[in-house]
């Protein structure tokens, strides 16, 4: 392999891979959260942004997911956060009773199918891009989410099985 005689292009390392741009994860006035409920059946998703990771804006979620799913129960599966279970959302949820809250036990987030969405979310609307304020956010949010929905699946937990195997006894050996 011969040396580079001239400078990579903008966004390349010398050793020719592209950098990544970590999410930069902290605390101030421009923090944007992002709500997202996952509806195993057929895949599809409810996102909300939101300025602070609070019980009003939790609330706020809960009202959006009700709205998507106009008939029958709703099972809620969150983690423990103060907000989910906070009293205020409590005396909320009394007042919304096809909305159950289901909890992941503590440092089992893999049980949650939504964690597995969240990664593909991450991909297609946050990796790679620097955002100016929370509208942007909001708006990589909501086209990823749309572009998501569009060719959603049924969410299944775990591996499928192994395909049979056709060929296994087609050959037989005589002596």
């Amino acid at each position: 392999m011969i040396p580079r005689a001239f400078p990579p292009a903008p966004g390349w390392s010398p050793d020719g891979h592209r950098i990544k741009n970590e999410l930069d994860y902290g605390r101030g006035p421009e923090k944007t959260w992002v709500y997202g409920g996952l509806r195993v059946r057929d895949g599809t998703e409810v996102t909300m942004t939101a300025s602070s990771r609070n019980s009003v804006f939790y609330q706020r979620f809960l009202q959006l997911v009700e709205d998507a799913n106009p008939t029958g129960d709703i099972v809620v599966v969150t983690d423990n956060l103060s907000s989910h279970n906070s009293l205020s959302t409590r005396e909320w949820l009394v007042d919304h009773p096809r909305i159950q809250h289901v909890f992941v036990p503590v440092g089992a987030c893999w049980l949650n199918l939504q964690e597995g969405w969240w990664r593909i979310f991450r991909k297609a609307a946050l990796a790679g891009r620097s955002f100016s304020n929370p509208s942007d956010i909001a708006q990589a949010t909501t086209l990823a989410t749309f572009q998501l929905n569009a060719r959603a699946r049924p969410w299944i937990w775990g591996r499928p099985a192994p395909p049979t195997r056709t060929l296994r006894r087609r050959f037989m050996y005589i002596l």
